[in-house]
């Protein structure tokens, strides 16, 4: 497909923080662009691996089928570039964003990074998308010259304000923005703001899925939802003959393809009604160009109560994120307290002053899978109960 004249262009570019040798446009090793290449770092990065041991829902799942932080990417960037196509957006930069957007995740999902905000309360706080940034500028050090994975100015500008313009960036974003300017008060591609809404059709409706299979949720509770009603009353008049336990998948399915066609239909009509000609003017609209219609964003947002209300903050989960809580503060007080606790190559970069020293004890934490970061408190907090299948 030729791509939009909205699209981001990897020839046009505002490049990486670092120029690397071995081209003329510095671009080396193989025929890729540069969003391709930004892509697959992503997916070589070690912090991309962890994924697969992290808190999506459950907690450190002893269930093989339900999701991860890995899973859940790979299904984002499925949806992503599925838009992206349609749109004639770049695929490769809404991949690599839709594949880096949880990076920045501590273990346990909300309830390790609400401990962290907490443990950082007075020096500068946390929150998992600055800490994205930071892992990809300055954690992750793959390269002999440079810290981070030396990211075009495009995919870092996408994650850092993939949900629009930053105001009040924290601590994290502010300094990664500090050393590569990301125009934080504007709007993103068009490619980072499907990455956004494509994470949120990901996880309304695949959640939905965990929780039935879990057995937190009935699908009589979801029928009080009017857009799974209205969902689950097409998938009974096409599989009549079928038996409603088998008709689950069929309803998240979908549930996923009325939201993708519905935001391709409104962002078509936006961007007609803008009259955008460059990803630049993108950027300079007054709001978001990518979105649902008010009908499918009000549906959205009744959903998004329900889950909360029903699987979010159900006492299966609340008591599995007390217990997280208690994990990763507990570990942010022994390694505060006694730096030495840590592995060597963290050991040796300590800084010796605040605030610091608590940041880089609260990256090496944010760093964790699930099973680690409960592995190390019992080596050197001692032990914990935790709830049955955690």
């Amino acid at each position: 497909m030729t791509p939009a004249r909205w699209a981001s262009n990897p020839a046009a570019s505002r490049g990486r923080l670092h120029r690397e040798p071995g081209s003329a446009d510095g671009e080396a090793r193989g025929p890729r662009d540069a969003f391709q290449r930004d892509r697959d770092r992503v997916i070589h990065s070690i912090s991309f691996r962890r994924l697969r041991h992290k808190t999506q829902v459950f907690m450190a799942p002893d269930g093989d089928h339900f999701r991860v932080r890995l899973t859940h990417s790979l299904e984002v960037a499925q949806i992503g570039r599925t838009i992206a196509r349609v749109l004639g957006l770049n695929e490769d930069l809404t991949e690599a964003l839709c594949l880096a957007h949880d990076i920045g995740h501590p273990p346990f999902g909300h309830a390790g990074e609400d401990a962290l905000k907490a443990a950082m309360k007075g020096r500068g706080g946390f929150d998992h998308n600055g800490h994205t940034l930071r892992v990809l500028t300055a954690i992750e050090q793959p390269y002999p010259r440079w810290a981070g994975l030396n990211l075009t100015w495009e995919t870092l500008e996408g994650l850092a304000k993939h949900n629009g313009p930053v105001r009040r960036p924290g601590w994290a974003l502010a300094a990664a923005d500090a050393e590569f300017p990301l125009a934080l008060g504007t709007w993103p591609s068009l490619e980072a703001q499907v990455a956004a809404l494509a994470d949120d059709i990901a996880y309304d409706n695949h959640d939905i899925d965990d929780g039935l299979r879990a057995g937190l949720l009935t699908l009589d509770q979801l029928l009080a939802v009017p857009l799974v009603a209205q969902g689950w009353a097409g998938v009974e008049a096409r599989f009549a003959d079928v038996p409603r336990a088998r008709l689950a998948g069929e309803l998240v399915r979908g549930q996923i393809g009325a939201m993708v066609n519905d935001l391709i239909a409104e962002t078509t009509a936006r961007l007609a009604a803008a009259a955008v000609d460059t990803a630049d003017e993108v950027r300079q609209a007054p709001g978001a160009l990518v979105g649902f219609s008010p009908a499918m964003r009000e549906a959205e947002r009744e959903l998004k109560r329900f889950m909360y209300a029903n699987l979010y903050h159900h006492p299966v989960q609340l008591a599995s994120a007390a217990a997280a809580n208690r994990v990763v503060a507990g570990l942010f007080t022994a390694y505060h307290a006694d730096p030495r606790l840590m592995p060597d190559e963290w050991r040796m970069r300590l800084p010796p002053d605040e605030p610091g020293l608590s940041r880089h004890v609260a990256d090496f934490i944010a760093g964790m899978t699930d099973r680690y970061a409960v592995a190390r408190y019992r080596d050197i907090v001692g032990p914990i109960d935790l709830p049955e299948g955690f």
